[in-house]
């Protein structure tokens, strides 16, 4: 069963609903037989990569709020990660662009080690106060989860994947996401926002029960056909 996961690196409830996932993943009977498939989107994609300004200023300037409203709705934040297990520093956030973490993204999803990436990506944005738009900080990370060095630095410097994360986000209009986390599971149900895990392992059961059900009703009938070794 395939569960398709919209997010962008910059949202604080995509990790926090990675969390409530991985918590659903660990009562699920048949959680071996689950892949996970991240999918690009952007909350913001004209965003300017500023690393000298923090996320609470970010966040005055585009909502229009005091500095004293965002860093408490930071700090509500930071209260909801700390239940999952998570540990945000959004003091420190730098405020960047993801489109190219997108990209390294779809390259470890070609490479195999795409949700091994995907949290190390949202690690070293919430937790350690690094430019995730920053080519040098992309390659460390590529590497330290096993990708090829020299793989990533040439995709980094050019277009490679681009048209994947557009592809994604055009997808994601198809499919009625209008904010992320936007959960998918077997292209039948969807679960939108952070939920409790409880809502998870539910939304997850259901679609297993359904999709098992489907394959039983499935009946064939056989006759003339061509494989590859030969038509019969």
């Amino acid at each position: 069963m395939q569960v398709e996961i919209w997010s962008d690196v910059m949202c604080p409830f995509c990790y926090i609903g990675k969390r409530k996932m991985e918590a659903a993943l660990e009562q699920f009977p048949h959680k071996d037989k689950v892949e996970i498939t991240w999918k690009s989107f952007q909350l913001n994609p004209d965003m300017k990569t500023e690393a000298g300004k923090n996320i609470n200023q970010y966040l005055a300037e585009a909502k229009g709020w005091t500095l004293q409203k965002a860093k408490e709705m930071n700090d509500y934040v930071t209260e909801m990660a700390k239940e999952s297990g998570l540990t945000y520093h959004l003091d420190k956030a730098v405020v960047a662009n993801s489109f190219d973490a997108h990209r390294l993204s779809h390259l470890a999803k070609k490479r195999g080690v795409q949700d091994a990436v995907e949290e190390r990506i949202f690690a070293a944005y919430f937790t350690e106060g690094k430019n995730t738009a920053d080519h040098a900080i992309l390659t460390e990370i590529g590497v330290e989860m096993g990708l090829d060095k020299a793989e990533v630095t040439t995709m980094l410097a050019g277009n490679d994947y681009a048209e994947d994360v557009e592809q994604d986000i055009y997808e994601a209009q198809l499919v009625g996401v209008r904010g992320v986390p936007f959960f998918v599971l077997g292209r039948k149900y969807a679960v939108s926002g952070a939920q409790p895990s409880e809502a998870f392992l539910q939304a997850l059961t259901t679609t297993w029960n359904e999709l098992e059900q489907e394959n039983k009703q499935m009946t064939s009938i056989d006759g003339a056909v061509c494989t590859p070794d030969g038509c019969e």
